[in-house]
């Protein structure tokens, strides 16, 4: 133990041990999976993150040893502990200087918020000095002004390789493209057995996957524009399912992406325009409608039906707002005539 500490001490870092696991201490080969709750905080006691508490819920960390997580400075200290362990390591500069874009994405995945949603074709130390926020003040001013840390680790337990499934993030690459079609095929089953939230997870989970892969490719390369190809049918999936869960403003979004690449993709153009419709923007929805008979005339009836509906739906509205206002400016009415005695 002694000896580890010195190697530590020595790398810039200086553990505390608060409470001591039990077992042996396991050698970590690479693709062991280890589950632990962090606290970070800065040297005047400042708490920046809690797995216990970020997001409103307690989820522990997850992390397999050996692929190159950009912090590597938690895969460093956590095969020094055993299971059960609570320990707290003080860690130099040089080891927290891409803290803050982990704890942005960590922060962002407790949220519930789309994780690619930012994301940039560069490497951690290229935005780093970009100069860009990274939409938390704390992790701004710790991001110009990098800083030691101190993480306070309990770790929860340690899987061997092989003992667990791999989860999507940590598959490679050819692995992750052999997986698609059966994660859509999940979808599609969910989606007409009616369980539309279980089905968009499935979707997310498809494009997770090839967004990841084309990260690795350059925009507009035969290999980019297959791997974008193969995203567009899922993503037009995952709309229909926020389409079902109203979640309007996020379809309008994703299928504005897919026009501005794929200008006569009539289905984002369908699903645009019932997106419109819905939230009101009455010329945009017409004009989408339009777009989508242009595109494929065969759906006539279909659009006719949308368009009927969209122009009840607005006569209703106009009949209610009408009623709502009737009698405030009624200028017929006769003012009450003062009196004196």
């Amino acid at each position: 133990m002694e000896e580890e500490a010195r190697k530590l001490h020595e790398e810039g870092i200086r553990k505390k041990l608060i409470s001591p696991g039990k077992g042996e201490l396991s050698s970590f080969p690479n693709g062991t999976k280890v589950i632990f709750h962090y606290r970070t905080s800065k040297s005047d006691g400042t708490v920046l993150d809690d797995s216990r508490t970020m997001g409103g819920h307690s989820k522990p960390m997850e992390l397999i040893l050996g692929k190159k997580f950009k912090l590597a400075v938690w895969e460093r200290v956590v095969i020094t502990m055993r299971p059960g362990e609570v320990a707290e390591f003080t860690c130099d500069t040089k080891h927290t200087m891409l803290y803050p874009l982990v704890s942005q994405s960590l922060r962002n995945i407790s949220a519930g918020k789309d994780p690619l949603e930012g994301q940039r074709h560069c490497c951690g130390i290229a935005q780093i000095h970009s100069h860009h926020s990274l939409g938390h003040k704390d992790l701004d001013e710790l991001q110009a002004s990098p800083q030691p840390l101190i993480f306070t680790i309990e770790l929860l337990e340690v899987l061997p390789p092989g003992s667990y499934q791999l989860d999507i993030w940590a598959m490679t690459d050819k692995e992750k493209l052999d997986l698609v079609p059966q994660i859509h095929e999940e979808g599609n089953l969910l989606y007409k057995q009616g369980k539309i939230k279980e089905a968009t997870e499935k979707y997310y989970n498809g494009i997770a996957c090839l967004k990841n892969l084309q990260m690795k490719e350059h925009p507009g390369d035969e290999a980019w524009v297959n791997l974008d190809q193969m995203i567009t049918p899922l993503l037009l999936n995952y709309c229909q399912c926020l389409l079902l869960q109203n979640q309007y403003y996020e379809v309008i979004e994703h299928c504005s992406s897919l026009i501005f690449k794929y200008e006569s993709n009539v289905k984002a153009y369908y699903k645009r325009a019932k997106a419109h419709a819905a939230v009101w923007n009455k010329a945009e929805a017409r004009a989408d409608f339009d777009k989508v008979l242009q595109l494929d005339p065969s759906l006539g009836p279909s659009v006719t039906k949308e368009l009927r509906v969209l122009e009840e739906r607005i006569r209703s509205k106009e009949k209610e707002e009408k009623g709502r206002y009737k009698g405030l400016f009624d200028f017929n009415t006769q003012p009450a005539t003062a009196t004196t005695g």
